[in-house]
């Protein structure tokens, strides 16, 4: 990394490894942005409705990503001189479309990403037990209830996408798709020569403020903050995802 400021940072995960914990935390700093999935659904349209921009006139689909980003930029860094961004994988193939749109002559994304957001960070944050990010997903989609607050009030519930209970196949499923992501995400480090700070769901939600002054650190920041910064979520696992848990298990061993 060079000599120059840090002006943005990225935080690369995949589905219930963490990551709104992790943002609602460094967002409380009040010193490193307002973090956020800020190009979440893969669409120009859409995007420009998360800015106020549908109602403008742009004479090209360049000129409207350039104030999509220009806009995401500002919003981004809130009240604060870094811009912060969670980039999860499903949508990233998007995402960096747009960017070799603006940015063609770059070699690589991390070059762009740079020209549009700054000298940037990369933090890695994933889940290691994949059988319990699978039953998180899933509960999630059929109750509706993604996150809780601290103090167990709703941070985000929406209409349940489909319920159905145990479904061992939908957790499979699941199971295999944040091993592809999250091989799709080291590949990448790799072809664009990014070290990220790895960490884990596991050591964020045991010792979230000690994580919290690691990725400060990594980002250029204060780390020290950290110690003043409470936990913003509570976890949602309770017996229901442990019987899951235990059924998976059990189920996968006889069929052995």
């Amino acid at each position: 990394m060079s000599g120059r400021p840090i002006q943005s940072y990225v935080v690369c995960t995949t589905p219930r490894s963490g990551s709104t914990m992790l943002c609602e935390q460094l967002a409380a700093t009040k010193i490193a942005g307002n973090p956020g999935s800020h190009f979440h659904e893969p669409s120009l349209s859409a995007w420009q409705g998360y800015y106020d921009l549908q109602g403008k006139t742009f004479s090209s689909d360049k000129e409207a990503v350039a104030a999509v980003f220009a806009a995401a930029f500002e919003f981004g860094k809130g009240e604060t001189n870094v811009f912060g961004l969670r980039l999860q994988r499903d949508s990233f193939a998007f995402f960096t479309d747009q960017l070799r749109l603006l940015h063609p002559t770059f070699a690589s994304d991390r070059e762009r990403m740079e020209a549009v957001f700054g000298t940037t960070q990369f933090i890695y944050l994933k889940r290691e037990d994949h059988l319990d990010q699978a039953i998180s997903l899933l509960r999630a989609q059929q109750t509706g209830l993604w996150h809780l607050k601290a103090d167990g009030s709703d941070l985000e519930r929406l209409e349940p996408e489909h319920s159905g209970g145990y479904e061992r196949q939908k957790i499979d499923a699941y199971i295999q798709q944040s091993i592809a992501q999250n091989e799709a995400w080291t590949r990448w480090f790799a072809e664009e020569s990014i070290m990220p700070l790895a960490i884990t769901y596991a050591e964020l939600s045991k010792n979230p403020q000690t994580t919290l002054s690691r990725v400060l650190a990594h980002i250029g920041l204060d780390k020290a903050v950290a110690s003043t910064v409470p936990v913003q979520t509570r976890k949602l696992a309770d017996e229901t995802s442990l019987a899951w848990r235990t059924r998976f298990i059990a189920e996968t061993a006889a069929r052995a």
